[in-house]
């Protein structure tokens, strides 16, 4: 994701929801607000502007909305099921709450509006789901397909063990500079959601994988510039986006489904709670805030530990 994310989001919509999202924006940027949350927000009203000027006519609604101030309690909640069917229960649940953020901006900051269309909109309902962790045999089945001395498949490799290795988000790490890698102390900085700043220690062949990526990023066109991750071709930086669809095609090469960073994040937090680690220090070291995280995070690992105990009392196994 660059810097024009802005212009591809709001290039085809109506002139008055093109302003207000710039406007927005301008103020999400102005509250710090991390690039990848600015994109997800502004997404979501692009979608929702798109969906009315498709639809509006199938879903019933009277008049228009060209602006989102005439935005309605039922354009939103028929665009809310029409995410639910077209996309998911959770994606529909993520637009949710983006959208909630901009109807209350321009309530209570622009002052467009009196009531938020979403005050009486339900969030949708979503199936708490055990998300699947990346098996070791799995995680070496990827890095395998790095092997090798070119430059994307030492800069490929560093990637995938900083997640495997510390659990961070996708951005946290695709948005690293030269700065925020420490090898005197084998520690990376993470900048984390809410400008929340963390360290962590990485392992000897995380460091290496690193130590040998710097050393062929010396050679390569951009070096001189900040960012940790260089694209392949031209003196450009790789973006977050970038990684993530490096990743898929890591995982299609090597034959392991559904390959995404957020799988290492939960990977992490299942060993941490299968290890019988403190909840309140995977917190720190993951950058959460609320207690319900390492639930979320850990409810495979809890799962896991379960049947383990089950099959060791032999329940039901004594006669």
């Amino acid at each position: 994701m660059t810097a024009g994310y802005l212009a591809r989001l709001t290039d085809d919509l109506p002139k008055a929801w093109a302003a207000f999202l710039r406007d927005w924006d301008r103020s999400l940027r102005s509250g710090n607000y991390p690039e990848t949350t600015r994109y997800n927000y502004l997404l979501a009203a692009s979608q929702l502007a798109r969906y009315l000027g498709e639809h509006l006519e199938e879903i019933g609604a009277r008049g228009t909305a060209p602006d989102p101030t005439e935005v309605t309690r039922s354009h939103v909640e028929a665009f809310q099921a029409w995410m639910v069917q077209t996309r998911s229960s959770s994606t529909a649940l993520n637009k949710h709450k983006a959208l909630q953020q901009f109807f209350k901006w321009l309530r209570d900051d622009e002052e467009e509006i009196d009531r938020s269309p979403m005050d009486r909109v339900k969030q949708p309902k979503t199936v708490k789901k055990l998300v699947p962790v990346i098996q070791d045999e799995d995680t070496a089945r990827v890095l395998r397909t790095c092997k090798g001395r070119t430059f994307v498949q030492l800069r490929d490799e560093a990637i995938i063990r900083l997640y495997y290795n510390t659990g961070a988000r996708l951005a946290e790490v695709g948005n690293l500079t030269l700065d925020d890698i420490d090898m005197n102390t084998d520690s990376v900085h993470y900048h984390g959601k809410g400008s929340k700043d963390r360290r962590m220690r990485f392992g000897p062949r995380t460091g290496r994988a690193l130590s040998r990526y710097l050393r062929a990023r010396d050679k390569h066109k951009g070096a001189e510039l900040p960012d940790l991750w260089l694209a392949d071709r031209g003196v450009r930086r790789l973006a977050p986006n970038g990684i993530k669809l490096m990743l898929k095609r890591r995982g299609r090469a090597a034959g392991v489904a559904h390959v995404h960073a957020h799988r290492w994040r939960h990977t992490f937090a299942h060993e941490w709670k299968r290890a019988g680690g403190d909840s309140g220090d995977l917190m720190l070291l993951l950058g959460w805030t609320s207690d319900d995280m390492p639930r979320h995070y850990g409810a495979s690992a809890a799962a896991e530990r379960a049947q383990e105990t089950h099959v060791r009392m032999g329940i039901g196994e004594n006669v």
